[in-house]
């Protein structure tokens, strides 16, 4: 065997620093290709549903006296089934691969569980789960659910809008973010021992956002308690910005006056911003953001500005540039 010496090698042999330091960018985002290679009508092969779309799986437990939100108008489009909304999931905590992650999450305990809201707020408070969820009557928002990798869903979530958690705790002048959790305990979620990301998983918005109607905390969905592998027993909900800023299973909420780290974003800077809106004219790095296949859809679909909400939403964005601010 041929050992070189230092003075041996040429400069031109030796692997750049910023190439080696990104390796492990590089590795995360095969296994985020790897995980989504099925989507659509393969995806449908792995699932049951009844013909008229809705499960035919025995589910959770009821939540009484949902009522559809007030004020907010509800899509006139076909509901993806209870099947298919609670079988394919990133959950990475659980599992790399979205048709696992129910089965790696079944016998999640999520009773006792506490989320604590602190930082720049005037009445910081540790909030049992159960006390929390009463903070305002459940409304359904049936929403669109856009994920980065090129598939959707229409989801009827059940749950209330952050902002009367926020008003709760009541923000102080200095607060301008608001940061969230998600628990890491690798006693319950097995991918945990992982390296894949780091964890804990943390996600972040701006108080403007956070405060919008359409942003909720969501606690069941097609009028029944959280699944696990959709986020137990406490998920974020911003119905404009892909999937991967619905943090799930939420463990703290701080609010800041600087911008706070994001999970996705520190992981790959380059293919995921802070804002991550829904923008069909600024493409992921690996592939095209203007189109989408729905779940239980053969054919692809146009993209939508803002997922389809930009009427409510594009004001919050007056005067930034969507693509350095993506």
């Amino acid at each position: 065997m041929l050992i070189k010496k230092p003075d041996d090698i040429k400069f031109s042999e030796v692997t750049p620093q910023s190439l080696y330091l990104n390796r492990r960018t590089f590795m995360r985002g095969v296994v985020l290709a790897a995980s989504t290679t099925a989507t659509g009508l393969l995806y449908r092969n792995f699932t049951r549903t009844s013909d008229s779309g809705e499960s035919n799986e025995p589910s959770g437990e009821k939540i009484a006296d949902v009522k559809s939100a007030p004020g907010v108008a509800q899509l006139e489009e076909k509901k993806t089934s209870f099947e298919d909304i609670t079988h394919y999931n990133n959950f990475y905590e659980f599992s790399t691969d979205k048709r696992a992650v129910a089965d790696k999450a079944k016998g999640f305990v999520t009773r006792p569980w506490t989320v604590a809201v602190e930082g720049l707020v005037n009445k910081p408070k540790v909030f049992d789960i159960d006390d929390l969820i009463k903070l305002a009557p459940p409304e359904e928002r049936i929403y669109r659910h856009r994920c980065v990798e090129g598939w959707s869903m229409v989801i009827p979530w059940v749950g209330f809008p952050l902002a009367k958690l926020l008003d709760e705790v009541q923000p102080n002048s200095q607060a301008k973010y608001v940061a969230f959790e998600t628990l890491a305990d690798a006693a319950r979620m097995p991918n945990i021992r992982s390296n894949v990301l780091d964890w804990p998983y943390v996600e972040g918005l701006r108080l403007d956002e956070a405060m919008h109607p359409l942003t909720i905390l969501a606690s069941g969905l097609y009028g029944e308690t959280l699944p696990a592998q959709n986020g137990a027993p406490l998920k974020l909900v911003v119905p404009w910005k892909y999937g991967f800023k619905g943090i799930k299973s939420i463990v703290k909420i701080k609010l800041t006056d600087s911008e706070p780290p994001t999970t996705w974003n520190l992981a790959a800077p380059d293919e995921y911003g802070f804002y991550s809106n829904v923008n069909p004219n600024v493409n992921h790095p690996r592939w095209s953001q203007a189109r989408e296949r729905r779940i239980g859809e053969f054919a692809m679909r146009d993209t939508l500005l803002f997922n389809g909400y930009a009427d409510q939403v594009a004001q919050l964005y007056d005067g930034m540039d969507l693509r350095r601010y993506f």
